[in-house]
């Protein structure tokens, strides 16, 4: 398969750099922070599983983000450029902070900036992102909840041997971080690349979601150790047990808006499913300045991205 690179599929694959080193480290998050699984060994797995999630399952939300992309005015390769640079940046920014936020409002507010330039901000659309972003954390936090209530009282007091009980929760480490990071590639993918694909035709479906795909990997194999700790050390001091439910419960909240077709956070996943276990452990188990460093994440990164955004199409707009 031969792809000829753009500047404007460039600017995409920052993108996918910054998502790999931000979202993408939540999947063996807890594995590490807990040191079941060496930092090495997690993310050359999530690097593997996430490439396959974005392959097998990746097309199913390229549609509607390049449909919304495209109806907002974003019509040329110089303006899918600048609507993913700015959300490239605000990505990165957010990495470097250690913040895990998501490259979903990241894009759609990006995309916003550049549509009220063009007078196409079409907010009726946006609603259903909206939504989908509200509902993942507080899924998460129900499902965790009651997956944790459930493996106390069906596993962890029915298994009496140390070593039986330790080799349940490795291999359950091993296989929900897969899970979780092919359900993230499935899913994230769509941010990354989608908007090069459809009608304005810079790629294909296969080759938007594989160009994304090898992009997060490579994120997630450079620079992803630092939110990897905020959200496996700093967010709640996490036993081998929850950590596992955390990841269990990210990776299946993703997976359900995979087969939807919209793209959302599986940071937003993650730290619902830690704070509905820190709810289980007890409210003072959870460390609130964490909590509201995150919150600043998520309302920063939409805001944020869509004025670097305005900034661009002002430049474009002022050079046309």
């Amino acid at each position: 398969m031969i792809i000829m690179i753009s500047p404007s599929i460039i600017s995409g694959a920052v993108l996918g750099w910054a998502l790999g080193s931000n979202g993408a480290a939540n999947c063996f998050a807890a594995a590490v922070s807990t040191r079941i699984i060496k930092y090495r060994t997690a993310i050359i797995f999530t690097a593997i599983f996430v490439v396959l999630g974005a392959c097998l399952e990746g097309g199913k939300g390229v549609q509607k983000i390049s449909d919304y992309s495209y109806n907002s005015g974003i019509n040329t390769p110089i303006k899918a450029f600048l609507v993913m640079l700015a959300a490239a940046i605000t990505i990165t920014l957010m990495t470097i902070m250690h913040l895990p936020v998501s490259t979903s409002q990241a894009v759609i507010g990006a995309i916003i900036g550049g549509a009220l330039i063009e007078g196409k901000a079409d907010f009726s659309e946006v609603v259903k992102f909206f939504y989908a972003w509200f509902i993942t954390p507080f899924g998460a936090i129900i499902i965790s909840f009651i997956l944790y209530k459930s493996f106390e009282l069906f596993i962890e007091k029915r298994i009496k041997d140390y070593i039986v009980y330790d080799k349940i929760i490795k291999v359950g480490y091993y296989v929900s971080g897969m899970f979780s990071a092919y359900s993230l590639g499935g899913n994230n993918v769509a941010n990354v690349t989608s908007i090069y694909a459809g009608k304005i035709n810079l790629l294909t479906t296969n080759q938007a979601v594989f160009i994304g795909g090898l992009t997060i990997a490579l994120g997630v194999l450079t620079y992803s150790r630092g939110v990897m700790k905020t959200v496996g050390e700093n967010l709640v001091a996490l036993s081998p047990v929850s950590g596992l439910i955390s990841v269990l419960t990210g990776g299946i909240v993703v997976y359900i808006y995979t087969q939807i077709g919209i793209p959302v956070s599986a940071s937003h996943a993650i730290v619902g499913a830690v704070i509905g276990i820190g709810l289980v452990k007890g409210i003072n188990t959870i460390r609130m300045e964490a909590i509201r460093n995150i919150l600043f994440g998520w309302f920063g990164t939409p805001t944020i991205a869509g004025m670097i955004s305005l900034f661009f199409f002002s430049l474009l707009c002022l050079n046309s």
